[in-house]
């Protein structure tokens, strides 16, 4: 009897935990990633978030014509990419688990999709600086505060030659 009463306490006891487990990691999915301010928006993002991504559905879902933001906080990954201007492409290189000490960017516009464009500088424990464009950015432990300010006018980027930059455009016709 005490056997079967020991048995019975584990599997209730283990079903728990899985079900808090499991509510757990439902909860940091579903949590409020950001909150519109009087200039724009304010995005708190968590370990694991990909900011590029979430800044990118922001611009998506409240139809954001164009912004700049500023941002900093923790980075598990952050990968900088230098632009080798005869070879017309990025140079990547990956940083782990830094701070962002300033993050800085616009939002504009591609064919129909978001197009960011970021620079950023991050410090290791030993506080040496790494810096440049910004191809991808994922949260560390703790958080990424972002703060995007929308201005009223939509901004296109197009691809422009030689270079192949994907460069703003200003609209000057007005």
């Amino acid at each position: 009897m005490f056997l079967l009463s020991r048995k019975i306490i584990s599997a209730v006891a283990l079903c728990l935990i899985v079900s808090f487990a499991n509510a757990q990691q439902k909860d940091d999915s579903q949590k409020c990633r950001y909150t519109k301010t009087t200039y724009g928006y304010l995005m708190v993002l968590r370990e694991g978030d990909n900011v590029l991504a979430l800044i990118e559905n922001l611009a998506n879902e409240q139809k954001i014509p164009s912004a700049n933001f500023t941002g900093i906080g923790f980075a598990q990954e952050v990968t900088f990419g230098f632009y080798d201007f005869s070879q017309k492409k990025f140079n990547p290189k990956t940083f782990n688990k830094v701070e962002m000490g300033s993050l800085t960017g616009s939002i504009a516009w591609n064919e129909g999709k978001p197009s960011l464009h970021i620079h950023g500088v991050a410090t290791d424990e030993k506080f040496d600086a790494y810096g440049g464009h910004i191809l991808a950015l994922k949260v560390g432990t703790g958080s990424m505060e972002v703060y995007i300010t929308v201005n009223n006018e939509k901004l296109e980027r197009k691809i422009e030659q030689p270079l192949n930059a994907n460069v703003l455009q200003l609209n000057c016709a007005k």
